[in-house]
C-alpha cells in the first residue's frame, strides 16, 4: 500500500515530490557492494564463508553478495524472509506475497529460510537478556537465520564464519507486548 500511494503521489505532482525509489534504485545494493562487503571481507580477515540477510528492499543482500562473490566465488548466501504473508517482521518482505522489488536477484541465495515472527520476537529478547544487545525484530530474525545456519554447519561437521547484519534496533519497539513473555 505504502508503495503503491508513493508511486500515485509522485505521478499527481512531480514537481512538489521526490521519490527515492529504494526498491528499483540500482544506488541501494551498489552501496552495499561498495561498503557493506569490503568491511565484512576486512573484518573476518577474508575468512568470511556464509552471508545471511533479509529480505525487505533486497539491497543489502544483493550489493553485499555480489561483491564477496567475487572475493570468494564459493561464498554461501542464505536469504531470510518472513514465513508467512501476514508476519511481524517489521521491513521484510514475503516474497510470495509481496511486490517484488526490481533490484531483487533471486539468483544470489543458495538458500532461503523462513523465519517466524514468534522466533524473531523470541531472539529479540534472548538478545537483550543474554547479551544486552536491544535489537529490533528484523535483526532477531537475522539472528534466527544465521543460527541455523551456524547449526547446520556444527551438525556436519563442517567449519564456517557466518555473518549476518542487525538492519535495526529496539528503540522503536519498546513498548511492544512481546517484551513481557
Amino acid at each position: 500500500g505504502a508503495i503503491l500511494k508513493a508511486r500515485e503521489l509522485l505521478a499527481a505532482d512531480p514537481e512538489l515530490y521526490y521519490y527515492a525509489d529504494q526498491y528499483s534504485n540500482p544506488a541501494n545494493w551498489q552501496a552495499h557492494y561498495q561498503t557493506t562487503a569490503p568491511e565484512i571481507w576486512t573484518q573476518t580477515d577474508g575468512t568470511v564463508t556464509h552471508f545471511v540477510a533479509g529480505l525487505g528492499t533486497s539491497g543489502t543482500l544483493v550489493g553485499t553478495a555480489r561483491r564477496l562473490r567475487e572475493y570468494n566465488p564459493d561464498m554461501r548466501v542464505v536469504s531470510l524472509q518472513p514465513d508467512a504473508p501476514f508476519h511481524g517482521v517489521e521491513g521484510w518482505k514475503h516474497m510470495p506475497s509481496a511486490i517484488i522489488p526490481k533490484i531483487y536477484d533471486a539468483t544470489l541465495a543458495d538458500e532461503d529460510f523462513g523465519v517466524s515472527t514468534e522466533a524473531s520476537h523470541t531472539m529479540v529478547r534472548r538478545l537483550a537478556r543474554e547479551e544486552g544487545y536491544l535489537v529490533g525484530i528484523s535483526a532477531g530474525a537475522a539472528m534466527v537465520g544465521a543460527l541455523q545456519v551456524a547449526e547446520g554447519l556444527a551438525a556436519r561437521g563442517e567449519p564456517g564464519v557466518v555473518v549476518t547484519l542487525f538492519p535495526d534496533n529496539a528503540y522503536k519497539y519498546l513498548s511492544a507486548p512481546f517484551w513481557t513473555k
